[in-house]
């Protein structure tokens, strides 16, 4: 592989505060050189990219994506899934266990690593199970799966309700070290519902789901995180009450982490009005106090991270009644300017927004990713976090192009995206 010599560009690094103008040098797929390279350090056949100014910054690592490779390959493909992440900058993502069939035993594990590397566009890992057929009674082969590579074991969309279950999961995993994701909901409280309940779920006749639903089994978690020592993370939380309970879990010094995605900071409850399917989501958007809670949780770090939460819907599954459709959205390709958005506005600075996609689930896995280091994998995005465009279904570059940001304009495009040093999505910028 020839070396890269990035020239002009403005060098971002959450990890180190990083905010300032130079070069980086990539060889053999690392960075072997940043700031001021000398011109005895950069091989005589170095491709050279003249950055013009704009930032170059480590590559995307999204915590939650919905692949639907096994099972569901003509909603969307490993391969169709990599295409969306690298025009959104995603360098390393990581895919939930519910797929058909389930990700529960080693020989899905392996198969989901193989399909990864063969598509060869990015850095693809997997959750496991935590349960076997995602059914949350029987624990799954958490040793052995983590051996084999599952980077945390979860039942995905499906909240373990049984709180016996969920002590044994966070007691064995803690054996092993091992993270456990939870997507806070008390299911029985969710049971039949579509919409946050409130006025807007009442005028147009969707049955609710109660907000306190998320923090009920929330704070059941956090219980038995206190009485176990087992590492938790709460995937996309979306109330104000949820933020408050992680943030006095956090200053107790519980081992406890979570994230958000973009429809909770940037969109209410209100974008269901029409009866929207595209705007029919797991957990449902909420109220406008919600959000802007959500929003506060990211400036004060109370959020640790922002995932796409990526979930391809074939087009049939969303023409039907409200109720009926299912839910989900795309996110490989918005990640990147909606999180921006947070700083066009103000709420957060650019390295803070940055942080929340790349220094940040890079930790909660512990994979060495997400920053700009001597030797440290060249796995790069070359984007202007100003540059207007508008979000619009025929340029999505997925099978699937479910999104309820359809016509949305925004800011933060990216021009290329290079895994460890090699182009596999660029234009000119």
């Amino acid at each position: 592989m020839p070396a890269t010599l990035f020239h002009n560009a403005r060098l971002l690094d959450p990890w180190t505060h990083l905010d300032q103008s130079g070069d980086l040098l990539a060889i053999d797929g690392r960075i072997a050189a940043m700031g001021s390279v000398r011109a005895d350090q950069i091989p005589t056949d170095a491709i050279r990219i003249d950055c013009r100014g704009n930032c170059l910054a480590p590559g995307l690592v999204d915590l939650r994506v919905h692949l639907r490779e096994p099972g569901q390959e003509h909603v969307e493909t490993i391969e169709g899934t990599s295409r969306s992440a690298v025009a959104g900058g995603v360098t390393t993502l990581v895919s939930l266990p519910n797929t058909v069939p389930v990700i529960d035993d080693v020989s899905l594990v392996e198969f989901v690593t193989r399909r990864a590397r063969k598509a060869g566009l990015v850095n693809i890992y997997t959750y496991a199970a935590a349960t076997k057929g995602l059914h949350g009674s029987e624990l799954a082969e958490i040793g052995l799966m983590a051996a084999a590579g599952a980077l945390g074991f979860t039942d995905g969309t499906t909240p373990i309700a049984d709180s016996l279950v969920m002590r044994r999961l966070l007691s064995y995993a803690r054996t092993f070290d091992q993270l456990v994701i939870q997507r806070p909901e008390d299911p029985r409280l969710a049971s039949g519902g579509a919409a946050t309940e409130g006025e807007i779920a009442s005028r147009l006749g969707i049955p609710g789901i109660p907000a306190a639903a998320e923090l009920i089994l929330l704070e059941r978690d956090l219980r038995l995180v206190e009485l176990t020592g087992g590492r938790y993370h709460a995937s996309l939380i979306s109330t104000a009450a949820a933020v408050a309970a992680i943030a006095t879990a956090k200053s107790r010094g519980l081992p406890v982490t979570c994230d958000t995605a973009p429809p909770y900071f940037a969109l209410n409850e209100g974008a269901i009005d029409g009866y929207s399917t595209d705007a029919r989501l797991s957990p449902p958007l909420r109220s406008e106090a919600d959000r802007r809670a959500i929003v506060e949780g990211l400036k004060n770090g109370t959020i640790d991270a922002i995932t796409s939460d990526h979930a391809p819907v074939d087009q049939d599954e969303k023409r039907v009644p409200f109720v009926a459709a299912t839910p989900g959205a795309v996110g490989l390709e918005t990640l990147l300017p909606l999180t921006m958005g947070l700083y066009q506005r103000g709420d957060m600075s650019l390295l803070s927004a940055l942080r929340a996609i790349t220094q940040a689930p890079a930790q909660i896995l512990r994979l060495p990713v997400g920053r700009l280091a001597i030797d440290s994998a060249a796995d790069l995005i070359l984007f202007d976090p100003d540059l207007p465009w508008r979000i619009t279904r025929p340029k999505l570059r997925g099978t699937a192009a479910n999104t309820p940001f359809d016509g949305t304009p925004v800011h933060g495009k990216v021009f290329k995206t290079f895994v460890a040093g090699r182009l596999v999505y660029g234009f000119d910028a």
